[in-house]
C-alpha cells in the first residue's frame, strides 16, 4: 500500500452573518471569527496490477482483459448495486507469459471510498472473434483460440480483504496462473479454466540465479508449502536470474526442476516481511543442476457423478525428517480425463538446507528412493486420491487411473 498525497480539494470559506464583540478592561475591539475545519476526506484509491506464474508446455497464454470490478460485499451477484468498475477501454490483451518474475500490467485504477471490499473480479473477453484468449503451444504450433467460459463475462471472482484507506492508493495484485488456466480439451484444442489469486502487492520474495547452462531446458523454479505451490517462476532466458516475488511473510521450500536434469530443493527458506528478498545464489555462483535423465507416469482421470471441474495431476517426492515437494504438475484433459507427467527425474533430487552463507551445499542423502513418486490427483468439490511408490526406473509408468468422487 503506497501513499499518492493525492487530497481532495477544499472548499472555500463560509462568510458568517454577525461579528462577536468582545469587551476587555475598559476598552473593546473585535475578533474575527474563527475559520470552519475544513472537511476530511472519505475517499481512497485502488489500483490493480496483474502479473503472471510461467505456463508449463506453452510459447504463449494470452488473455484480453475488459474490465475489474470490485464491491464490498463477497456474497454481491453481477447485477447488484454497489460495484465499482475499472474498465478498460479498449480491452487490452496481456501476454500472460511476460509478466514473469515479479514484472506487472497496470489495469487501471478508480476512487473508492474509504473501508473494506472483499470482492474483486476480473472480465476478461467473452472470445467470440476467437483471438482475444488464445494460446502457442510448444514446438512452434500457431495461436489457437482458447475456449473461454460464459462464466468469465461476469468475472473471475475473488474473494479477500482490501482496506482502502482515505487519502492514499491501495494496490493490488492479480496473479493469474497460466500453467493452470489452460487445459487440454481434446482433439489438439485447448480451454480456458482461469486460475487467479489475490497475491501482496510488495516487492519482497526470494531470489537467485540458475547455471546459463540449463536455460532453454524448461527450467521452472517454485516456492512451497507442504508440498503446495504458493509462487512460481521461470529464469530470465539470457542472465538465469529468478525472482519469486510477492510472498507472504513465513518459510518455503524452494524446488528447481529442467529437463534432462535432477531436481534440486532448498528447504526452509525464509521471507520475514513484506518487504525483503531471501538471496538464494549469486550471478558468480549459480545454482547448477546435477544431469539426469526423465520419465513418464500417464494415465486418467474421471470423476463419479461426471463432472466439468477441472481435475489436476502432481508427482511429489519427500525427504526424510524434511519437506514434501511437487516435482510437476498437469491438468488433465476436459474431455478424456488423460494426463501425462513428461520429464520427472529418474535421479534421485539434491537437498539443501538453506543458508545464509552461499554458495548452498546440495547432495542426494535423506530423499526419497531415486525415480520413486508418490501421485495425487484432486478437483474442487471431490475427495482427493493418491498413489504411493511410483516407480519409474526401470520403464514409464501408464494407466495410473484416478476416479474422484464428491
Amino acid at each position: 500500500m503506497f501513499p499518492t498525497k493525492d487530497q481532495l480539494a477544499v472548499p472555500g470559506a463560509i462568510c458568517l452573518a454577525a461579528v462577536i464583540l468582545v469587551a476587555c478592561g475598559g476598552g473593546g475591539g473585535e475578533k474575527a471569527p474563527a475559520a470552519p475545519a475544513a472537511p476530511v476526506s472519505t475517499m481512497g484509491r485502488l489500483a490493480v496490477s496483474l502479473t503472471d506464474a510461467p505456463a508449463c508446455g506453452f510459447d504463449a497464454v494470452n488473455v484480453t482483459v475488459t474490465k475489474v470490478r470490485v464491491h464490498r460485499s463477497e456474497a454481491a451477484a453481477e447485477g447488484d448495486a454497489g460495484w465499482t468498475d475499472i474498465t478498460l477501454d479498449p480491452a487490452r490483451k496481456i501476454k500472460l507469459l511476460d509478466l514473469n518474475n515479479g514484472v506487472l500490467e497496470a489495469l487501471g485504477q478508480a476512487p473508492l471510498e474509504a473501508g473494506r471490499y472483499t470482492q474483486l473480479r476480473l472480465v476478461l473477453d467473452a472470445n467470440a472473434s476467437g483471438t482475444a484468449n488464445t494460446v502457442v503451444p510448444t514446438a512452434g504450433k500457431n495461436e489457437q483460440p482458447l475456449e473461454t467460459p460464459a462464466a468469465v463475462q461476469s468475472g473471475i471472482k475473488l474473494v479477500g480483504g482490501i482496506d482502502v484507506i482515505a487519502g492514499i492508493t491501495t494496490d493490488v495484485v492479480l496473479d493469474f496462473d497460466a500453467c493452470k488456466s489452460v487445459l487440454p480439451r481434446g482433439r489438439g484444442n485447448y480451454a480456458l479454466r482461469p486460475a487467479v489469486k489475490l497475491v501482496p502487492a510488495a516487492a519482497n520474495g526470494i531470489a537467485g540465479f540458475i547455471s546459463t547452462t540449463l536455460l532453454g531446458r524448461s527450467v521452472q523454479v517454485s516456492a512451497q508449502q507442504d508440498g503446495v505451490i504458493v509462487g512460481a517462476t521461470s529464469p530470465n532466458p539470457a542472465t538465469g536470474e529468478f525472482v519469486l516475488s510477492r510472498l507472504a511473510p513465513g518459510s518455503y521450500d524452494v524446488v528447481i526442476t529442467a529437463d534432462n536434469s535432477a531436481a534440486s530443493v532448498v528447504a526452509g527458506v525464509p521471507v520475514a516481511s513484506i518487504a525483503s528478498t531471501t538471496v538464494l545464489s549469486t550471478a558468480g555462483a549459480p545454482i547448477m543442476l546435477a544431469p539426469g535423465i526423465g520419465g513418464s507416469i500417464s494415465g486418467a482421470v474421471s470423476m463419479s457423478p461426471a463432472s466439468q471441474e477441472a481435475a489436476y495431476v502432481s508427482a511429489k517426492q519427500s525427504f526424510a525428517a524434511g519437506p514434501t515437494v511437487t516435482i510437476r504438475y498437469q491438468g488433465a484433459d476436459l474431455a478424456s480425463g488423460a494426463y501425462t507427467l513428461a520429464n520427472l527425474p529418474v535421479s534421485a533430487p539434491q537437498y539443501a538446507t538453506y543458508s545464509a552463507a552461499l554458495p548452498l551445499a546440495f547432495s542426494a542423502s535423506g530423499a526419497t528412493a531415486a525415480g520413486v513418486y508418490r501421485v495425487e490427483a484432486a478437483a474442487a468439490g471431490h475427495a482427493g486420491k493418491a498413489v504411493d511408490g511410483v516407480d519409474i526406473k526401470a520403464a514409464n509408468r501408464s494407466n495410473l487411473d484416478f476416479i474422484l468422487t464428491p
